[in-house]
């Protein structure tokens, strides 16, 4: 049997600042970001990289650009404090990690691969997770590390109004400006990969929605809502409104679809992000990759921000449906 031909899909979001309201300056940041971040993860599985080192690699992008709700660019709580949540899922021994809930690690998804890989547990949480990370090794920052003008800004408007906003409240809600501001897209990044080995791997990171209550934690940080991998069905990372995520189980669902009843990668994702999420009111989308090296990124928002690139090939990446 042939090895496939290695594939990466990553994810910046669910939902996209209206095309009525994005410049042409803020479009072009945006796919100059996707298209040197897909490249990189593209560039690692042509070495011969694992699809768990490709994953983790490819979000520790995300997490240190600012123009994505993760790591670097996350946005404020409540009480104007940032919470960061990640996870990542090996598709070949079904090994997990994640951590909720972390304000001082700069890349949240090497913490998430150090409790995969050291602690023994699946999810650890709050500061006795960022003194595992620091005790391996891995660099704590203060909080003014994750303060950016424009993730302020962001909180400040939310703040004129009541209650939690995701991001994507923004198209409609007169309280907030979408212009410039981002507000238009659900803050997750992720990515799926298939190595030349045929090993799956799926990692997911955010920084939150804008305004949450502290101590909420949505799918990202949950194995099988946000995130999930198994060699043999594919590898999924999910973006949009957390707690509809963790309801239907999105992440697993598309694996088990395809396990137990004989659907295409295509046919579970699409049926999961066109048909299940919608009659529970969840909005967003996901990316995955199967074990033949089939790619899907269904979702019914306006926009998601997204590529994909085989080995040897040109990378693709968009915002918008139909590009």
């Amino acid at each position: 049997m042939s090895k496939p031909n290695p594939i990466i899909a990553i994810h910046g979001g669910a939902g996209a600042i209206a095309r009525s309201e994005i410049t042409a300056e803020q479009e072009r940041d945006y796919l100059e970001a996707l298209h040197a971040i897909v490249l990189a993860g593209q560039k690692l599985l042509a070495e011969g990289a694992s699809a768990l080192d490709t994953v983790t690699e490819t979000v520790c992008l995300f997490e240190d650009c600012p123009l994505f709700n993760a790591g670097k660019g996350a946005v404020f709580t409540a009480a104007g404090t940032h919470e960061l949540d990640a996870s990542l899922m090996d598709g070949k021994a079904l090994a997990a990690g994640a951590v909720a809930c972390v304000r001082r690690l700069p890349n949240p998804v090497l913490a998430a691969r150090a409790v995969m890989e050291h602690s023994g547990h699946v999810l650890m949480a709050g500061e006795a997770a960022e003194a595992f990370a620091h005790a391996l090794g891995l660099p704590l920052v203060e909080p003014e590390y994750f303060y950016t003008e424009f993730r302020y800004r962001q909180w400040q408007r939310a703040r004129g109004g009541s209650g939690t906003l995701l991001d994507h409240d923004a198209q409609t809600d007169p309280r907030l400006t979408p212009r410039g501001l981002d507000s238009g897209k659900y803050g997750t990044v992720g990515a799926v990969a298939l190595d030349a080995e045929g090993n799956l791997a799926a990692a997911t990171s955010t920084g939150g929605m804008t305004n949450k209550r502290e101590g909420r934690v949505g799918d990202s940080p949950i194995i099988g809502a946000g995130c999930y991998a198994n060699n043999r069905t594919a590898a999924v990372s999910g973006t949009g409104m957390g707690e509809m995520f963790m309801r239907a189980v999105v992440a697993y669902d598309v694996s088990a679809q395809m396990e137990y009843g004989g659907k295409t990668l295509q046919q579970a994702a699409e049926h999961v992000v066109f048909e299940r999420l919608p009659r529970i009111g969840g909005r967003g989308g996901l990316i995955a990759v199967d074990h033949l090296g089939n790619v899907a990124m269904p979702f019914n928002t306006e926009g998601m921000y997204r590529g994909f690139a085989r080995v040897g090939q040109t990378p693709e990446t968009a915002i918008y449906g139909n590009e």
